[in-house]
């Protein structure tokens, strides 16, 4: 057997380098790239590796490791989970800055290597700087923070564990049920030792998205079940877009006459104009999903989790029979579902041949259309620029729709955190799947920024197109200084609103207080444009809606990375659409707005599915 002699970083690298991918038609490489920010723990080790091997497998310099990850997660959605990246960090604080985003990629069932550098296997030098020691267990390190958020966790204590480690993390990466962050914690002296490895280790393996098919029997009895429905409803989630499953869905909701709601990640399943999507769903839903969610006799959930902002906290939906379409089983019978285990696409088109020519009743068709069109009318009215003689702080709604409005036509949108999501999943109009960016499993502050890097070098020929609040701003802006550098060209827009807007109304809506969310008139404003700049971005203040539509365009066509800051409205949200959501109230109120919200949370409650 012929062999060959490297380190167990040059392997490592050298076996990622030879795993392909087919994304329509095409054979690429599965991983795009890996973002390292070397120290002690891997600057010897992986570091050399991925500088001899860099052609092959580039290297991407971040500026902070939560930022780096996001970005690569960001990468891996934009590509509908067909290609994805790794990440390397030194032991110690470089490594746990990426837990964060390992939980997040593990929430929304997204696939990232992260390979954390370690402490000695040898443990001769121990304690090494930045090692954490337990008392009671000597093979615990730091890395063991990625055990509960990793689908699948390894620590290679012998090159030859490579063999079998690596394979396994491919077959996690890359299935569509246990999809998820992957780590292989890699002490440092183990990356440098050698080993000869068997050459057919390295042959390039070809990883192609499986797509289950529908068992028989779960198919029947779902096909029976729409058949006896009279107010069927889909609610589209992520899996529809990772199963490709767009045109499926499109034709199933045409053919048959079932209106269409979309989740967070399942938005832009549909295009906001085809004439069978009804919209968001849930608490940040439209007024037209809603309803027609609470008269619903059936609800298909394709591809989703169904976490409570999808199911109003499980009193949306009332009494309807759910059916889960659903390559996860552990999905696919939550809320007491019945389950139809497969692939989206594939079950989506079994379905509707087992339908055959049935229809939903052409008075429900009918609702679905009229209530819908009232929401675009809806969404119209609260998007709409201001008056020229308005002095008023505009709202978030009217940023988005003046962005909306100047959004090519195959712009990406993304965001993360705060009150924005909720504004863009109700009034956003996506165009297509990849035009919706919007991570809202893990609702992450600091994902934006590095979020919107990862999207551009997904799609580096479509405009993507930031939307941040000025909380998140702060807690995470160095991937604008990575954009620049990279040239991967953003436009991010600013919402300032003196602080955290979005908790500060929830804090009021169960009866407390204004406290610790909106910055006090004293603390000192922030130069988010001068900020921007100094990273190496063009940036901007504007005054007002106008102010933000005549600079939207310069920024679009400008070829660097391009920051807009506009003051916001800290109290204003959309109060159309959107369902209850359950955020306990004291259960000994005091004062009348604790008293009043009180009455309101237990009589919510009532609707509560047990």
């Amino acid at each position: 057997m012929a062999t060959i002699r490297l380190t167990a970083a040059e392997a490592t690298v050298r076996f990622l380098a030879a795993q392909m991918t087919e994304v329509e038609g095409r054979t690429l490489p599965l991983f795009g790239g890996v973002f390292a920010i070397f120290g002690h723990g891997n600057v010897a080790g992986l570091g050399p590796a991925l500088e001899a091997n860099r052609k092959a497998l580039p290297t991407f310099r971040a500026h902070n490791e939560q930022a780096m990850a996001h970005a690569a997660i960001a990468f891996a959605k934009a590509h509908a989970r067909r290609r994805m990246m790794a990440c390397t960090t030194s032991i110690g604080p470089g490594a746990t800055n990426m837990v964060t985003a390992a939980a997040l990629a593990h929430v929304n069932r997204l696939p990232v290597l992260l390979l954390p550098g370690d402490v000695f296997a040898n443990r001769r030098p121990d304690p090494v700087l930045q090692q954490v020691e337990s008392f009671a267990d000597a093979t615990v390190s730091a890395n063991d923070c990625f055990r509960p958020v990793s689908r699948y966790f390894d620590r290679i204590m012998r090159p030859e564990q490579l063999l079998a480690a690596l394979p396994a993390a491919m077959r996690v990466l890359t299935d569509p049920v246990e999809c998820g962050p992957v780590t292989i914690a890699f002490p440092q002296d183990v990356q440098t030792e050698a080993f000869d490895w068997p050459a057919e280790f390295f042959r390039k393996r070809l990883h192609r998205a499986r797509a289950p098919e529908p068992d028989a029997r779960e198919l029947a009895a779902a096909a029976e079940a729409l058949k006896a429905a009279k107010r069927p409803l889909i609610l589209a989630g992520g899996g529809v877009k990772y199963s490709g499953a767009e045109a499926a869905l499109a034709d199933f909701a045409h053919r048959h006459g079932v209106p269409v709601a979309e989740t967070q990640a399942g938005k832009g399943s549909l295009s906001w104009d085809h004439p069978r999507n009804a919209g968001a769903i849930g608490v940040t839903g439209s007024a037209a999903a809603n309803a027609l969610a609470a008269k619903a006799d059936l609800v298909l959930a394709v591809g989703t989790r169904l976490q409570d902002f999808t199911s109003g906290s499980r009193a949306l939906f009332g009494g309807a029979h759910l059916l889960g379409l659903n390559v996860a089983a552990f999905d696919a019978v939550k809320h007491e579902g019945q389950p139809l285990v497969a692939d989206a696409a594939r079950g989506l088109a079994a379905l509707s041949g087992a339908l055959g020519r049935w229809a939903a009743p052409r008075e429900w068709q009918e609702k679905a259309v009229t209530a819908t069109a009232r929401w675009h009318r809806m969404v119209e009215k609260v998007t709409a620029a201001p008056k020229p003689k308005d002095t008023a702080l505009p709202s978030d709604a009217q940023v988005l729709g003046a962005v909306n409005r100047a959004m090519p036509a195959d712009g990406v949108v993304v965001c993360a955190a705060g009150g924005l999501p909720g504004e863009l999943h109700k009034l956003w109009r996506a165009t297509d799947a990849a035009s919706y960016h919007l991570e809202y499993g893990y609702s992450c502050m600091g994902y934006e920024i590095a979020g919107g890097l990862g999207v551009k070098m997904a799609l580096p020929k479509r405009d993507v197109v930031v939307l941040v609040g000025d909380g998140s701003y702060l807690m995470m802006n160095s991937e604008i200084a990575t954009s620049v550098m990279l040239g991967a060209k953003l436009t991010i827009v600013v919402l300032d609103n003196r602080g955290f807007g979005c908790i500060n109304r929830l804090q009021r809506g169960t009866g407390g207080a204004p406290f610790n969310n909106l910055l006090q008139d004293a603390a000192p404003r922030v130069d988010f444009a001068l900020h921007a700049k100094s990273m190496g971005a063009i940036a901007t203040k504007v005054d007002g809606i106008a102010g933000l539509e005549a600079a939207l365009p310069k920024a679009l066509a400008a070829k660097r990375t391009s920051v807009i800051v506009i003051d916001t409205d800290p109290q204003v949200s959309t109060a159309e659409g959107g369902a209850w959501w359950d955020v306990p109230v004291a259960a000994a109120p005091k004062g009348e707005a604790q008293i009043a919200a009180r009455r309101a949370y237990e009589a919510a409650l009532k609707k509560q599915e047990h």
